[in-house]
């Protein structure tokens, strides 16, 4: 795919800051769990927080393919950071100011103090790759909606002026039916964001559970129509598995750039591994899957962009991106070797963070069902 001269800056820019402020801290934040508010700061100062948000709503106004490469190069050097930005999509979907009675829906542009991100607040714990089973109910009082319920895997809970939150708001209604989204600010009494998890990747992205208990928010903060959820946060998570496919891609350059380097200078026998036809095999197809994931994750860009139906093609990139990081982190720690399997070489760490692409936004399974169906018709 040609980029344009705004993408091509775009992305620069993005390579330029993570290289110079993200991969010098990469590995402590990984290794403490810290999240990193400094550097978070700083993308949003760079508008990377809001890239294809329109300007009118205080974005940027950029096209989702520069979307995904910002996060792709963020996720070169640190899977925490991409994720941290990818999990902003929920800003994508609260920005198209939704109507309901004729009044306009709208998320905050910024946050308050140190909570300046947004979340979706999806997942529960009876309710994951099953997303209509959904047990958080919303129950209608005068002016207000009292929340009830709980949230699982959400990220950027702790720094989040704002979710997006999904709850049953019609109990007769069975599946899918009867789900509602409401923008909750994070800071009304009964919403609590629980102990953040100790999580095996992605350790410096921050994740909690929420509960809610008896949290009023206003009518006025019903995202569109009544019933509507379901509908609404599919649409987001088609969009959102764009973000994790970049991820993943990032991820898997990330691994090879670390892999090939090592090839070159490593001697062994009397040469550099590289000129082995072993490890000439393994880069080989590192290479061939990952441009593979780079054109469709680039394509499910173009389709989005163009106002094209994208969602077979999103759970496609985020099937091969996903499962191409796997395969690409795991091809590098073997070309590194004992070096590959220990904390000096950051192949290990993007080999954890990994695994997490091919679980949330849906599942490599999940994927496999939507891109089933889509091509069968059903």
């Amino acid at each position: 795919m040609q980029l344009n001269e705004n993408q091509s800056m775009i992305r620069q820019m993005a390579r330029d800051f993570a290289n110079a402020k993200i991969a010098p801290i990469a590995h402590d934040i990984d290794k403490h769990g810290t999240f990193p508010e400094a550097t978070v700061r700083e993308m949003g100062e760079l508008g990377f927080m809001g890239l294809s948000v329109p300007e009118a709503y205080g974005g940027s106004g950029a096209d989702i393919t520069s979307y995904a490469l910002v996060v792709e190069e963020l996720s070169r050097v640190c899977g925490s950071h991409g994720l941290t930005v990818a999990a902003q999509q929920p800003r994508l979907l609260a920005h198209r100011r939704l109507r309901h009675r004729g009044a306009e829906t709208e998320v905050p542009a910024r946050g308050r103090g140190r909570k300046s991100l947004l979340s979706f607040g999806l997942t529960e714990a009876g309710a994951g790759s099953d997303a209509g089973g959904t047990r958080t109910t919303a129950v209608r009082d005068g002016d207000h909606w009292v929340l009830n319920g709980s949230k699982m895997w959400i990220t950027n809970s702790h720094y989040a002026a704002a979710l997006i939150i999904t709850a049953k708001t019609d109990p007769k209604a069975t599946g899918s039916r009867g789900i509602s989204a409401f923008i909750v600010d994070t800071d009304t009494p009964g919403f609590t964001v629980e102990k953040k998890e100790d999580k095996l990747g992605m350790r410096a992205s921050d994740t909690a559970p929420l509960t809610l208990v008896d949290v009023r928010v206003p009518h006025a903060n019903l995202l569109g129509q009544e019933g509507d959820g379901f509908k609404y946060f599919m649409k987001t998570l088609d969009g959102g598995r764009i973000s994790i496919a970049a991820v993943a891609l990032g991820l898997a350059e990330g691994a090879l750039a670390t892999a090939r380097a090592y090839a070159r200078q490593r001697e062994q026998f009397g040469k550099a591994i590289a000129e082995f036809q072993a490890i000439e095999f393994m880069i080989a197809d590192m290479v061939t899957q990952i441009q593979a994931s780079r054109l469709l994750t680039y394509e499910a860009c173009r389709l989005k962009d163009a106002g094209e139906d994208f969602g077979h093609m999103s759970a496609m990139a985020k099937l091969h991106s996903s499962e191409t990081a796997m395969f690409v982190t795991d091809r590098a720690i073997q070309i590194l070797g004992g070096y590959g399997y220990t904390t000096e070489y950051p192949v290990e760490r993007m080999y954890r963070d990994a695994k997490l692409c091919t679980i949330g936004e849906g599942t490599s399974e999940i994927q496999r069902l939507v891109i089933g169906r889509y091509a069968l018709g059903l």
